[in-house]
This record gives structure tokens, C-alpha cells and sequence, in this order.
């Protein structure tokens, strides 16, 4: 269980790239299936070839924000639309990816005799992998970057990104660049997945050209059963969520698998009807506000105001309104 969940942490990076584009620019970016591979074979290939494993890592971020500023280049310079954009991207970064590889599959155990090191290796000489210790290495790594998109949402350039997000209209109006807060935006958040990318080939011990495939389900479902639970009241519980749900997706797909309710190639399945249950729940407003009662991070209905009896008959202050007819009256005998 303490693998999911550190698989869920590693995720959250990509779910948070998602939360970026899908929950904060309204713009569903579907290269995430490609910059994940990207990211993961960016720095598989760099560590293949003995590079220092900080390095790889931060390279296939590079790669992967490198992916989406193309994307973004697409949408804003060419006028394409942005899901098709980003369906473009993705299927060019196919051959890029094993451009980049060499081959459809890189593993990072032994080469030459020799142990290839990632960041993961010292955890798994000290036998400290898949354990409590990295849990909690991981889910301050996971913390911190978390803590990083919400301080850059709440800048002034961040507040223009989510006017975009909210109304392109109105925030061109007011003077904001529309086409640079997408490019930063959509930059931004594939950087997040090519990190994670980076970081799950070194979890798992090999980068797969196809390893990024269906992810986009994997980072809504995160991005919005995490919603769903803690709610979008505070922008620190709305990016805080995402991180929740995708260890909360880790651990259904682990204990569905672990009690044999589904087979292995079923989880991308599991993720759509999660997906579907999530959204089916967020637009169902009886139901939000069933669970609203119970949830503190929610709104809450403002209580009704208490009226003191002596203070409700007592005259209001400041003078008193005249009749008009009587008014009248006094002004003819005049």
C-alpha cells in the first residue's frame, strides 16, 4: 500500500500541471499523454548515459515545458484550437520520444556491469524504498510544489492567468495579455509533468515510450475527486485537493486490484468511471449540498440574524418619515 500511495505523490505533479490547465486556464490539454513520456525518457536516456540523476531530472522538466509551450505556440500564434493543439503536440511527441529514447524502452538497473543511479538510489541502498522514510520524503516534495503553484496563482501574473481562464474577453479588456498568460500557463503545467515523468521512471526502473498514454484520465480524476472533497473555497485547499485525489485514485486502483475486482489492464476503465462519477458529482448541486453539511472546507449558509423584541420596537434613529397629506395640510393653513 505505502508503494500506491508514494506512485499517488509522484502523480500529484502531474495532476497539479492538470489542475493548471483544465481547473485554472479551462483549456483541456491532452499533451500531458505526451510530455509524461517525454519527461521519463528525457531523463531515462541521461541517466542511461551517466549523468548525474538531479540533472536528468530537472531535463525531462525541461522537456516536458518544452512540449507545452509548443502546444501553447500552436493555440495562440497559429489559431488552432486548444484541444486540437494539444492532440497535435501529442501525437508528434510519439516520434520525439523515441527520437529521444533510441528505442520504445530504456531501463535504468545495470549497464556495463554497472548500477545506474537515480534520485531513488540511496533510499534503496539504505533498504529505506517503499517505506514510511520516503513516503514522507515524497509528500513534502509533493507539499512544496503544491505550495509553489499556489504562491504563483496568488501573483499578480497568476490572478491574470486565471482571469483568462475565467473570461479571455473581459481580462483582454482590462489590459491582460491573453496569449502570454496561455504560454506561460500551459509551459508551466507540462514542466510539472515532465518532472513527475522524470521521477516515475526512476520509481519504477524504466521509461516505456507509451508510459504517458491515458494519463490525462489519471490527472482529471485526481483534479477532480479532489475537488470534491475538499472543495474550491481557498486556492490552498483547491491545489491541496489535487494532491489528495490522485493518492486517493492509487489507492482504489490498489485495493481493486489487490482484492481482484479487476484485472490490470482494467485501470484505465477504473479511471474513466471515476472521471465520470466525479463530474456526475460536481454538477449534481443536491448532491454538494449534502455533503456540504459535512464538509468545513465548504461554504456554509449564512446564519439568520438574531433580532432582539425590545430593539425591533424601538423607533429607528434619525427623523421621523412625515405623512404626506397631513404635510399638505400644514402648509395650506400657513
Amino acid at each position: 500500500m505505502i508503494r500506491a500511495v508514494d506512485q499517488g505523490l509522484i502523480f500529484a505533479l502531474l495532476a497539479l500541471g492538470v489542475f493548471l490547465t483544465y481547473r485554472i486556464l479551462n483549456v483541456p490539454d491532452l499533451t500531458v499523454d505526451g510530455s509524461f513520456a517525454t519527461g521519463g525518457g528525457t531523463a531515462a536516456i541521461l541517466l542511461y548515459s551517466g549523468a548525474e540523476p538531479y540533472l536528468a531530472t530537472l531535463a525531462g522538466a525541461a522537456t516536458g515545458a518544452a512540449a507545452g509551450l509548443i502546444t501553447a505556440l500552436i493555440h495562440t500564434k497559429l489559431k488552432i484550437d486548444a484541444l486540437l493543439a494539444s492532440i497535435l503536440t501529442m501525437l508528434a511527441l510519439y516520434s520525439i520520444n523515441l527520437r529521444i529514447m533510441g528505442t520504445a524502452n530504456v531501463g535504468l538497473n545495470m549497464r556495463d556491469g554497472k548500477t545506474i543511479r537515480t534520485v531513488f538510489t540511496p533510499l534503496k541502498d539504505a533498504n529505506l524504498l517503499n517505506s514510511w522514510e520516503t513516503l514522507v520524503i515524497l509528500t513534502v516534495v509533493a507539499l512544496v510544489f503544491t505550495a509553489g503553484v499556489v504562491w504563483f496563482l496568488s501573483t499578480n501574473f497568476g490572478l491574470a492567468v486565471q482571469a483568462t481562464g475565467d473570461n479571455p474577453t473581459m481580462a483582454l479588456a482590462n489590459g491582460v495579455s491573453t496569449d502570454w498568460a496561455k504560454i506561460v500557463a500551459l509551459t508551466l503545467a507540462n514542466a510539472l509533468v515532465g518532472l513527475s515523468g522524470a521521477l516515475y521512471a526512476q520509481f519504477q526502473g524504466y521509461a516505456d515510450v507509451g508510459m504517458g498514454i491515458g494519463l490525462i484520465l489519471v490527472g482529471l480524476a485526481s483534479v477532480i475527486v479532489g475537488n470534491a472533497m475538499l472543495g474550491t473555497r481557498f486556492m490552498v485547499l483547491a491545489a491541496l485537493g489535487v494532491v489528495v485525489g490522485s493518492v486517493v485514485y492509487r489507492l482504489v486502483l490498489f485495493f481493486a486490484l489487490d482484492w481482484d475486482l479487476v484485472e490490470s489492464g482494467d485501470t484505465r476503465l477504473i479511471s474513466a468511471v471515476l472521471v465520470i462519477v466525479a463530474l456526475v458529482f460536481s454538477q449534481n448541486q443536491k448532491l454538494r449540498d449534502m455533503f456540504s453539511r459535512l464538509s468545513p472546507f465548504r461554504w456554509k449558509a449564512a446564519p439568520e440574524p438574531l433580532t432582539d423584541p425590545a430593539l425591533a420596537a424601538a423607533p429607528a434613529e434619525g427623523p421621523t418619515p412625515t405623512d404626506p397629506q397631513a404635510a399638505r395640510s400644514s402648509l395650506k393653513e400657513v
